[in-house]
């Protein structure tokens, strides 16, 4: 991918860290709507052609219920085919009512393709956004989307796109959730964004962890399968060291929390980096979760390094281009950088790669947008695809050629990729945070699943259980 041409990976038997930061579980999504409950869209283009150089649908949401919603609980998906199976999109918000600040936009693929759709764009909002009383909608919200080449794209066999939409009127081809309930518009077949829960099977292989440590060199942090890493290497700023002793654990109301300090005072020598990873490789297909606090900001010091913050599961490259080679990453730069300026989120995952030159071969989902603050992360790999939640909402679908061929360790890290976004000496330092990590072997569960089973461990007082097998 384009992004990726940027990139310095670490070798693959690095380790990695994150830091844990305080908050409750988040609770459940509903699964129904309340009765009161009731969105509707309206759409229009300023692009009507055929092919196009972006698409450029156009909304109002209206709340035509009883209730107020709020609009950071509100998604709408328009639903689109890609110009190929390579292709890649960017969105972007020309003007809104509510701001573009607070209107995002990511791309996802379809579980079940059709002649006129294979991806989507998901439109969601900032909880800047505000709410929207009975009654009340958005106003114009002036939406574009386009290849990231700036090729054409084709618009006629698009299953959202009306070419004679030139005002607006209530458009089906959309929709709208609440909640995760879709309360407006019909899905493209079988793909209803909605994914009612159904009860995974009451056993299973199982890693859970509530970092309930007291230091890094707690006993029990390698005795759960854990390594803090000191050794040298990257990724990140030539000249860094890995700082076990900035992997730290507090309690906070009761909950036990890990925490990943990552600092720098402007030169190579002086960055300390952070990052904790299981001993076994023996992780491969089902779900994998962790609830993570990204920072935008420094806890002190001057900001604007250009940081990565992660979760990610991956193995050892053996030979460049290796085709046996997986890794499946959640990163978040707060401060831009691998080309990008701003705040960013990619889910990424790598069939191989080669360092020198470098090529890589992946596929990736990105959001533009800030994403600080506590969220819930949800991988899943089955036998036919890689899927990425943040927050109960699918954010991205890969394909089944990035599948993983051998098992994998469970990591998190923080890291600086240079020290071009923040040239002063002044020291700095940030913070990743980490609540719990999950993995259920061989299962595909659902973001609520996945929360009910957390709750289910700290009910019954279990901060650690590892019944994956090792092979």
């Amino acid at each position: 991918m384009r992004f990726a041409q940027n990139r310095l990976r670490a070798p693959a038997s690095a380790a990695v860290a994150v830091a844990i930061g305080a908050a409750a579980l988040t609770a459940l999504p509903a699964t129904a709507s309340a009765a009161g409950d009731g969105l509707s869209v309206q759409y229009r283009t300023s692009a009507t052609g055929a092919t196009a150089d972006q698409s450029e649908p156009w909304f109002k949401v209206k709340n035509t219920g009883s209730t107020t919603v709020q609009l950071a609980n509100v998604r709408i998906r328009y639903y689109f085919k890609a110009d190929s199976a390579g292709a890649s999109y960017r969105f972007a918000c020309s003007w809104a009512v509510k701001g573009c600040a607070n209107v995002t936009g990511t791309f996802g693929t379809l579980a079940n393709p059709t002649g006129t759709a294979d991806r989507y764009l998901e439109i969601g909002f900032t909880s800047g956004a505000g709410t929207l009383a009975p009654g009340a909608d958005t106003g114009d919200m002036q939406l574009r989307f386009y290849q990231s080449t700036w090729q054409s794209l084709n618009q006629s066999d698009d299953y959202s796109f009306g070419a004679s939409q030139t005002s607006y009127a209530d458009w089906s081809k959309v929709t709208a959730q609440l909640s995760g309930t879709t309360l407006w518009g019909q899905a493209p077949a079988g793909n209803d964004p909605t994914n009612p829960p159904t009860d995974p099977p009451a056993t299973g292989a199982t890693l859970f962890d509530d970092f309930n440590y007291s230091a890094y060199n707690d006993p029990k942090v390698s005795a759960h399968g854990w390594s803090v890493r000191s050794t040298s290497g990257g990724p990140g700023v030539s000249g860094a060291t890995w700082a076990p002793d900035k992997v730290t654990f507090a309690t906070t109301s009761g909950n036990s929390l890990m925490n990943l300090e990552s600092s720098t005072s402007g030169s190579g020598e002086s960055t300390k980096q952070t990052e904790i990873v299981t001993n076994a490789r023996k992780f491969k297909n089902g779900t994998y979760a962790a609830r993570v606090k990204f920072n935008d900001a420094p806890k002190y010091g001057p900001d604007g390094d250009h940081l990565v913050q992660t979760f990610f599961t991956i193995n050892d490259l053996t030979a460049p281009m290796a085709d046996d080679y997986s890794e499946y990453d959640f990163e978040y730069l707060p401060n831009g950088g691998w080309g990008e300026t701003s705040d960013i989120l990619y889910t990424t995952s790598w069939e191989t790669y080669q360092a020198d030159p470098w090529v890589a071969v992946n596929q990736h989902t990105e959001g533009r947008q800030s994403y600080n603050g506590w969220h819930d992360l949800v991988l899943t790999i089955d036998n036919s695809s890689i899927k990425y939640y943040i927050d109960g909402q699918l954010f991205g679908t890969h394909d089944s050629a990035y599948l993983p061929e051998r098992q994998m360790s469970i990591n998190f890290n923080q890291w600086l990729i240079d020290l071009a976004g923040q040239t002063s000496t002044t020291a700095r330092a940030y913070d990743e945070q980490v609540d719990y990590v999950l993995h259920v072997k061989d299962q595909v569960l659902t973001p609520v699943q996945v929360a009910a089973k957390v709750t289910a461990y700290r009910g019954a007082g279990t901060t650690f259980e590892d019944t994956v097998p090792s092979s």
